[in-house]
């Protein structure tokens, strides 16, 4: 459900109140700037997509002087993104819908790749979320193309056995248990992989969840 404030601005919100930030995290950040990525352009997401903290605009130069394309999408990403799956049966797990969209450019760029035989790369499972929901789409309309351009809502909870349509790499950080995050990172990677590619951070003191180190899945 929505609220609409009459009368009330963004930046009068912004003022007056304070960065939702994951459990984890205790303290307010002095710098609200920390917690968002340097290609953030629409408000509405209620954390950053966190694998995107590792990228600066320097990163996005040297990639696309390498011959990278790099296209956006959006996905505001809610609150219940930190809610732990607290059933025994994942598939009684709810998933609270989120808003995201793929712009027609990046549909086309997206459908050109896989026509061409390029990886399609993701940065962040919330990426993951927005491009698979969005070949869910072209699926159910009867689209010629892999992804459709498509803004709503999605409800996408990927598990282990769900069949990827777009995503070929993934970059991602490491998530906590027995959350959505690390089930579709199980989903696309394979479990016994995963776990001890975590095993592996643990023994050589990576740094987990949002300002943590990540991990590039080939």
């Amino acid at each position: 459900w929505q609220i609409r404030l009459a009368g009330v601005r963004e930046n009068d919100l912004v003022a007056v109140g304070q960065v939702p930030l994951p459990p984890y995290i205790r303290k307010p950040l002095k710098d609200p700037e920390r917690y968002q990525t340097v290609y953030a352009s629409v408000p509405g997401s209620a954390a950053a997509p966190t694998a995107g903290l590792h990228i600066t605009p320097e990163i996005l130069r040297a990639l696309q002087d390498q011959g990278v394309e790099v296209w956006p999408v959006t996905l505001h990403i809610g609150l219940d993104t930190f809610r732990p799956v607290r059933t025994e049966d994942v598939s009684q797990h709810v998933m609270h819908a989120e808003w995201c969209e793929l712009p027609e450019e990046t549909a086309e760029a997206i459908n050109r790749a896989k026509v061409q035989g390029r990886r399609v790369v993701a940065v962040g499972t919330t990426v993951v979320r927005t491009l698979e929901t969005a070949a869910q789409e072209a699926a159910r309309t009867g689209a010629n193309t892999v992804v459709r351009p498509f803004a709503g809502e999605t409800r996408l909870f990927i598990t282990p056995g769900y069949a990827f349509r777009v995503v070929d790499v993934l970059l991602t950080n490491f998530h906590l248990p027995r959350s959505t995050l690390l089930m579709l990172v199980c989903a696309f990677a394979g479990r016994d992989f995963v776990l001890r590619a975590y095993q592996e951070a643990i023994s050589q003191r990576y740094r987990f969840y949002s300002f943590g180190d990540c991990m590039l899945i080939l």
